[in-house]
């Protein structure tokens, strides 16, 4: 089955993980492909100006699929360093690639996300919850450690103390305890979990596309760039925003006293 469903409506699309029957887990041949060829459509339209992330049936995403690892299959079959150039080649392109996107991504939880679902979902800029989702990096108790750069991803978001708590016990937390550690901004009621994330992606898609992916680049250039550089880079692209037709337009706008209609010139 096909892991990704791809849709598109109003600038926005929305990746389905596609493999409900088994919890939509990651790691097959191909599913790296599969996401740098969406990541990179994406970022190749400007018609597009924000993602939804989610996945199909009662799960988000069970991470890495534990059968193939009993049967060292796939990506977890071969010597150890066929299993390293596994997740490096099919794994992490798929991390990679949602890493890579300029336009913001919403991870839209509808149920439990771990393991290698949660370091997904935690790669987006926003992430909203249903109140049936669950997180949890629980590498640890099936005697492995996060392969995918989550070690990396989780204290990002929630500090190194409650990442330390989460990866050391493999403990899985609720959607309530996920907002009030800062992992996700909002949980819903399941129904209105897609109705929610479309609503806050048309909000984010109403503006002006090339400001809204400088923006992005410039909070993610921001966690790893001095003050100063962060002040060069941000007039350097301020001049370039000053520059475009959606500025004047959000201008006029404002002084006209109604929304703006950004075009993306």
């Amino acid at each position: 089955m096909t892991l990704l469903q791809i849709e598109a409506s109003h600038h926005v699309a929305t990746l389905t993980l596609n493999r409900p029957a088994s919890m939509n887990p990651l790691g097959a041949a191909g599913d790296g492909d599969a996401f740098v060829e969406a990541c990179d459509a994406i970022n190749s339209d400007m018609a597009v100006r924000c993602v939804i992330l989610t996945g199909a049936g009662r799960a988000f995403s069970a991470g890495g699929d534990v059968k193939a690892m009993k049967e060292k299959s796939g990506n977890f079959g071969g010597s150890a360093p066929e299993i390293a150039d596994g997740y490096r080649n099919n794994i992490h392109k798929i991390l990679r690639a949602l890493y890579a996107l300029r336009v913001p991504l919403i991870a839209a939880v509808n149920g439990p996300a771990i393991g290698l679902g949660c370091d997904l979902a935690c790669l987006a800029d926003m992430r909203i919850a249903s109140q049936k989702a669950k997180f949890g990096v629980t590498f640890l108790k099936l005697g492995i450690i996060p392969g995918d750069g989550g070690t990396w991803i989780l204290p990002r978001i929630i500090g190194e103390a409650r990442a330390a708590e989460l990866f050391y016990t493999g403990d899985v937390i609720d959607a309530r305890t996920a907002l009030e550690w800062g992992l996700i901004s909002r949980v819903v009621e399941p129904e209105m979990l897609m109705i929610e994330a479309n609503a806050l992606a048309e909000r984010v898609a109403a503006m002006p596309p090339h400001a809204l992916r400088q923006a992005k680049n410039l909070m993610r250039q921001g966690r790893s760039t001095t003050y100063d550089a962060a002040l060069e880079m941000a007039a350097n692209a301020q001049a370039l925003m000053h520059s475009t037709a959606d500025h004047m337009e959000g201008v006029d706008a404002l002084l006209e006293k109604r929304s703006p209609r950004f075009s993306g010139d």
